[in-house]
């Protein structure tokens, strides 16, 4: 893909984000509440960010990933971020991850944004699975993944070293043929 592919939805256009995006990105990525099951400490700063949008392009230069900025159509803000990581292209299988502003919990945004993204990766990127590793006291992120289609398949313990602890996740995944 020479361009970042850009995804509209009903209410939403998922695009790259950029060094201009790290303001709204700090919204959110500095509520306790919305990066405490991402393995972050909230950022105490806009500068911080950069750090977090040099992941999302490095990711795509490196072919492992790509990761959305969630907008709203009306005002062209980014209010979260969904995408995949981890991606195997030999396996034909990717991780996908997701976060919303605080402000937009409950409005179905999150699983506009991650069907459509879903989408994209069966149809543009040849996934046959997708994976959701999501920590056991993060039920809006369970109940999301499985209202989406996604199967519980176990717990993966000690999983990952975040934030100065081992956290266990319950692997979700999706096939292309269960949509």
């Amino acid at each position: 893909m020479d361009k970042f592919p850009i995804i509209e939805t009903k209410r939403l256009i998922l695009r790259e984000v950029t060094k201009d995006d790290a303001e709204d990105m700090f919204t959110y990525l500095s509520e306790p509440d919305v990066v405490k099951h991402m393995g972050l400490e909230p950022y105490r700063t806009v500068k911080d960010v950069f750090g977090e949008i040099e992941w999302y392009e490095s990711i795509v230069r490196e072919g492992s990933g790509m990761r959305w900025g969630i907008t709203l159509k009306e005002s062209g803000k980014v209010i979260g971020s969904c995408g995949f990581l981890n991606r195997s292209p030999k396996h034909y299988r990717a991780e996908v991850g997701f976060e919303l502003s605080k402000a937009y919990w409950g409005k179905g945004i999150a699983a506009e944004a991650l069907e459509a993204v879903m989408k994209f990766g069966f149809r543009h990127l040849e996934l046959e699975r997708i994976e959701a590793l999501i920590e056991p006291a993060n039920l809006p992120s369970q109940k999301l993944v499985e209202k989406t289609g996604f199967m519980k398949e176990g717990l993966l313990r000690h999983y990952e070293y975040t934030c100065g602890k081992f956290d266990d996740l319950y692997m979700y995944s999706i096939l292309k043929e269960d949509i």
